[in-house]
């Protein structure tokens, strides 16, 4: 067993000293300094103990094994022989452990009292981080795309698959009963676009042209995109939460086991539902805000109803309309799609759920605005 004594009749003057008042203290390490065999770092430390200011040597000719653990004990004890006010130094080691104990020296000791520090992998690695999570992100979204045609494929040769009644439960969930808010909402909206027309329009004898823009926005863009953004934060957050749920409580498990696709099952009449109800409810919306605009005109811009309405019949055309209504499936396959995937992403303990449900809010409206861009570039270059 390894083990470390003090030698006394060791001790002599320190060298270029001439008083001999300080002397050097001698510790002689033997046995084998190895895991298994060692004694705690503390006992070794005790038979050390000396005044400050001595210069102790670590006698470690008589070593006969160690390993990594015991060089560095060895290493640790020189190190707070030196801290404590020591000019303490190791000799005699042989060769075959001097190399090892090389090494163990060259490691810098951690101070457990310090707080680790934050590593900043700079600006370059969390710029990569962040490209590649989004391209995991965008793999995940055109996975579940996938799957759901793979599931809408498996229903057109199997109409009979199909649960119609769940499809008719989600269209009145995601359409009718959506209509109230999204009507009011788009009517309020409406009346802003008319209100702040009348108002900056009115400085230039334009009053004309505001009944242009409301109609030309609302049906193209303003329309579809708030009626989009709504059912994303109001059916998309409800699908999340659901199949999160379900995914928590192992009902997706549970129907994998009985040979059910849960894609097919519980995500297909979702997405359907949504493809099918948000241009009805873009129309509606669409109407709802052209009727604030001409609300607010008769309100607040002394501009009858008769006169709004026959300027607008001028201003737009079916193209706008047409427009508006391309664009609508497209979001609803869009929010269904991220929706369903993120809720099935869920796991671990109810706070997943609401964290999927956030992230599917969030990425839902951000891919609807993209894709409002992209078709806006589209349209322009084949002139719609």
């Amino acid at each position: 067993m390894g083990e470390i004594v003090r030698d006394d009749a060791a001790a002599r003057p320190r060298p270029g000293n001439d008083n001999g008042a300080a002397q050097t203290v001698t510790l002689v390490a033997s046995g084998a300094w190895t895991l298994n065999e060692l004694p705690d770092l503390e006992m070794i430390e005790a038979q050390s103990a000396s005044a400050p200011g001595r210069s102790i040597v670590i006698d470690a000719a008589q070593l006969t094994a160690m390993d990594t653990f015991g060089a560095q004990t060895l290493v640790s004890l020189r190190r707070r022989l030196r801290a404590a006010g020591h000019a303490a130094d190791i000799a005699g080691l042989p060769e075959k452990h001097a190399r090892l104990l090389t090494f163990i020296g060259a490691i810098a000791p951690v101070d457990p009292s310090e707080p680790e520090k934050a590593y900043d992998r700079g600006l370059v690695t969390r710029v990569s981080a962040s490209v590649l999570c989004g391209r995991d992100e965008v793999l995940s979204l055109l996975n579940t795309l996938g799957r759901l045609a793979y599931a809408l494929a498996n229903v057109a040769v199997s109409p009979k698959s199909f649960r119609v009644t769940s499809l008719v439960h989600q269209l009145d969930r995601a359409g009718l009963q959506a209509v109230p808010i999204i009507a009011l909402i788009t009517l309020l909206i409406g009346s802003i676009i008319a209100q702040q027309g009348f108002f900056h329009f009115r400085k230039f004898g334009a009053d004309e042209y505001v009944v242009d823009m409301v109609g030309i926005l609302v049906l193209r863009e303003i329309g579809v995109l708030i009626v989009a953004i709504m059912v994303a934060g109001r059916s998309g957050s409800a699908y999340t939460a659901e199949l999160g749920s379900m995914k928590l409580r192992d009902e997706i498990d549970s129907l994998s086991t009985m040979g059910l696709d849960p894609l097919e099952v519980l995500a297909l009449p979702r997405v359907l539902a949504l493809i099918i109800a948000l241009p009805l409810l873009t129309f509606l919306g669409s109407i709802a805000a052209l009727s604030g605009g001409v609300l607010t005109g008769w309100l607040y811009g002394n501009m009858h109803p008769e006169v709004f309405i026959t300027r607008l019949k001028d201003a737009i055309s079916l193209t706008h309309f047409e427009v508006g209504m391309i664009k609508a499936p497209f979001m609803a396959l869009v929010i269904g799609t991220v929706a369903c995937a993120e809720g099935l992403r869920a796991s671990g303990s109810s706070e997943s759920v609401g964290r999927q449900t956030t992230s599917s809010v969030v990425k839902s409206i951000f891919a609807v605005i993209v894709l409002d861009g992209l078709f806006a570039v589209f349209f322009a270059a084949i002139g719609m």
